[in-house]
């Protein structure tokens, strides 16, 4: 009996990480599902779904020679597959401004309660370290509409920093 896993990887950013990681889970007869891999900052991050016939400790013990070698950490969760089972973004939102604390929670917090189910959120730092500026991009479902997030987004008053909605529109077929 096949069970799933989120198998979580940390470490230094460098060429390699996910091939070798991707051949070791390959070569121990694991079949992936979905995955999100990324740097941020200098380090870079993988969580992956895992399905394999075992238990979460077959699987650490199968990334753990690749993981020790790159001074990776890892982390394994047990969870429920679902596969297919996605909420398709329908709104999109981006925020640029003056890098400051609680952006995040502000703006997350505001669309949270207009409705929005963030499904996805990526950011980054820019400009210079005297003059920085925080990026970031949302994209989610608006159970409640997009007028309801930018009424949300209006009453934040937040002054240097510009808020955009767009419509996502997802093509199948």
């Amino acid at each position: 009996m096949s069970d799933w896993y989120m198998l979580t990887v940390v470490g230094e950013d460098r060429p390699g990480i996910v091939a070798r990681v991707t051949k070791a889970l390959f070569e121990g007869g694991c079949n992936l599902g979905e995955a999100s891999m990324m740097r941020l900052g200098g380090s870079f991050t993988i969580m992956l779904m895992v399905e394999l016939e075992g238990t979460g400790e077959r699987l650490l013990r199968l990334v753990e020679p690749v993981a020790g070698s790159l001074g990776l950490h890892v982390h394994v969760d047990a969870i429920a597959g679902r596969l297919h089972r996605h909420l398709e973004p329908d709104v999109s939102v981006t925020v640029y401004g003056a890098d400051r604390a609680g952006i995040v929670a502000r703006v997350t917090g505001a669309l949270a309660e207009a409705g929005l189910h963030i499904l996805e959120l990526r950011s980054d730092v820019a400009g210079s370290k005297e003059n920085p500026i925080y990026i970031m991009h949302i994209e989610g479902h608006a159970a409640r509409g997009i007028d309801a997030l930018r009424t949300a987004l209006s009453q934040l008053g937040l002054e240097d920093i510009e808020v955009h909605l767009e419509p996502v529109t997802t093509m199948l077929g």
